[in-house]
């Protein structure tokens, strides 16, 4: 593979993606200067047609009031109904399995009180040593809610001494050995920090030969890698939408719930008024008859505003395709991989796995110098106009979205670090 920059330019050529970058907008600075945009792992960037769908909704509110809810060109109470075909082939579920509602810790909530029953011995509840910091406040939460103690019964996996990234083996070894005093998993997807992407239908399988429930946070996994939820056999599963699928900042979130679930009235759950049978639901009776499938666990109507720009962003994934898009992921995260090893050799070292099948789009960086150098030296970047993001202790993740970001700007990433690091 050719590392210069006019093999870069080539490429974005013969990339048959290449207009979908049109009908996003990138971000700028404030000369007006498109940004090398490295950072739709966290925010993705703004799909163009986003607002015509929100601008949508303000019209048919302006004349129509509260007949919106039915007479909208797409009615705000089966708005979330609209979002679920998108949702389910990206996830690789059923449409009945998914529903847009809340945000990622609300359903995260909504899932373990479901799924996170401790009894007997069978108490504890195993998430990840590096879990994001909500992921962690949310397990800790529920184990005292159940009046539980997090140090004896939050199971916390870290990777071997000298190590960043959990070993698969090590996962599925945890869970046979400590399995028959786990309650519940929830692991990641896709690491939020390292970028390290997990084997869902394993650490299922072996979940559930332990006896253990098994759920999944896909907030960096969703519209970034391919899915089989449903396939897989997990049991609930959360995400956010406003990363790879561009759903806008505070996006609406998502839930997955197996269909084997589908019609279980024994899960407890703080029920609401929209998880009511449809079917009996305006008939505002005291007792809940929960929807079947994910459905049921939604609380309130539709926040159809914060629905609306995730609509947009669905229609280009359904356009495209996800397996397009990830082989496109793979070879632009694959180049910035090659321009890093061999351009800043002993300056950055890469914490994300090396095969294509662990990681997804992003790469973590860490930078091997003192953290107020290291800082210098994206601050320096950032200057140059290119936004990546900046973790500590020293690590810069930066990911190539295969929507809209190019092979040249990758090379001018690599190419700016480079100088910055001197």
């Amino acid at each position: 593979m050719r590392l210069d920059r006019e093999y870069a330019v080539a490429m974005d050529e013969a990339d048959p993606l290449r207009s979908w970058r049109e009908r996003f907008v990138l971000p700028r600075d404030p000369d007006g200067t498109e940004l090398v945009y490295l950072c739709g792992h966290s925010l993705g960037a703004q799909p163009v047609s986003a607002v015509d769908c929100v601008e949508e909704v303000m019209r048919d509110w302006r004349t129509l009031g509260v007949e919106g809810h039915f007479a909208a060109r797409h009615p705000w109470m089966l708005y979330h109904e609209r979002l679920a075909p998108g949702l389910a082939r990206i996830t690789g579920a059923q449409p009945q399995e998914v529903i847009a509602m809340n945000s990622l810790s609300v359903n995260l909530h909504l899932m373990l009180v479901s799924f996170y029953r401790p009894g007997g011995r069978r108490r504890a509840l195993m998430i990840e040593k590096s879990a994001f910091p909500s992921d962690r406040y949310a397990a800790e939460a529920q184990v005292r809610w159940h009046g539980l103690n997090p140090d004896e019964d939050l199971i916390e996996l870290a990777p071997r001494e000298g190590e960043d990234c959990l070993r698969q083996e090590d996962i599925l070894e945890a869970i046979e050995r400590q399995g028959e005093r786990i309650a519940t998993i929830l692991f990641p997807g896709v690491q939020y920090l390292t970028g390290q992407s997990f084997d869902l239908r394993q650490i299922t399988r072996a979940g559930h030969a332990a006896g253990c429930v098994v759920g999944f946070d896909l907030a960096h996994s969703v519209g970034n890698v391919e899915l089989a939820l449903h396939d897989s056999q997990a049991d609930f599963a959360v995400w956010c939408n406003y990363k790879y699928l561009n759903g806008g900042p505070g996006a609406i979130g998502g839930a997955f719930v197996h269909e084997r679930h589908a019609r279980r009235t024994d899960l407890p759950r703080l029920s609401g008024w929209y998880g009511n049978e449809k079917k009996t639901r305006f008939d505002m009776k005291p007792e809940f008859e929960p929807s079947p499938g994910a459905e049921g666990w939604q609380l309130s109507n539709p926040a159809v505003l914060a629905m609306a720009p995730l609509a947009a962003s669905l229609e280009h994934f359904d356009a495209v395709g996800l397996p397009v898009l990830r082989e496109k992921s793979i070879r632009l995260t694959g180049y910035m991989e090659a321009l890093v090893t061999t351009r800043l050799a002993g300056k950055v070292s890469i914490v994300t796995p090396a095969d294509p099948d662990a990681r997804g789009a992003s790469l973590s960086l860490r930078l091997e110098r003192p953290r107020d150098r290291a800082r210098e030296a994206f601050d320096g970047i950032r200057r140059r106009g290119i936004l990546p993001d900046w973790r500590e202790p020293g690590w810069i993740r930066a990911a190539p979205v295969p929507f809209y970001n190019r092979f040249e700007e990758v090379w001018r990433f690599v190419d700016a670090l480079h100088a910055e690091l001197g």
